[in-house]
């Protein structure tokens, strides 16, 4: 599993900037439609490493007068979703940026959920986390997504101090 991005001191601008670069490349590679509002999504998710739900992230494209009915936001975390731009955290039913744009698409993901602060950090994880178990079975493993809920390195502090 490589270094989690999220709750690490990093130069946040360049994490952003990263991305969206990341997402107009493929994008332009892809023959896929990066439209106003799906940048401006993802520009949103991108803001911090929280997760936001459909609601939260229609309240903020409503406020900018990007439209106001579910659809809108359904409809762009479904592209970010597919691009590998973003991913959706189950256990939060929310979503949140990748930050490994560059990684293979359809990579690998492992989340840390904090569960006081709700900041997530992403690390590319193994595809095939059962292994031998699966392979066992006649299994063959072609998405895996784990997600953990505990306490991150900032708020740890905090509940010890």
């Amino acid at each position: 599993m490589s270094d989690p991005t999220g709750f690490a001191p990093h130069d946040h601008h360049a994490c952003v900037s990263t991305a969206l670069a990341a997402a107009e490349a493929a994008c332009a590679e892809r023959g896929a439609r990066l439209t106003p509002l799906r940048r401006r999504a993802l520009e949103i998710l991108l803001e911090s490493h929280k997760a936001l739900g459909a609601y939260d992230l229609l309240e903020r494209l409503a406020a900018e007068g990007l439209g106001d009915k579910p659809p809108v936001a359904y409809r762009a975390l479904n592209f970010l979703t597919e691009q590998g731009f973003a991913h959706r955290i189950e256990r939060l039913n929310a979503y949140v940026a990748c930050s490994h744009p560059d990684a293979a698409e359809g990579h690998g993901a492992a989340f840390l959920i904090c569960r006081d602060c709700g900041r997530v950090a992403e690390a590319l994880a193994d595809k095939a986390p059962l292994g031998a178990d699966a392979q066992d079975a006649g299994f063959t493993v072609e998405d895996a997504v784990v997600e953990a809920r505990g306490l991150c390195p900032q708020c740890q502090s905090g509940a010890t101090a």
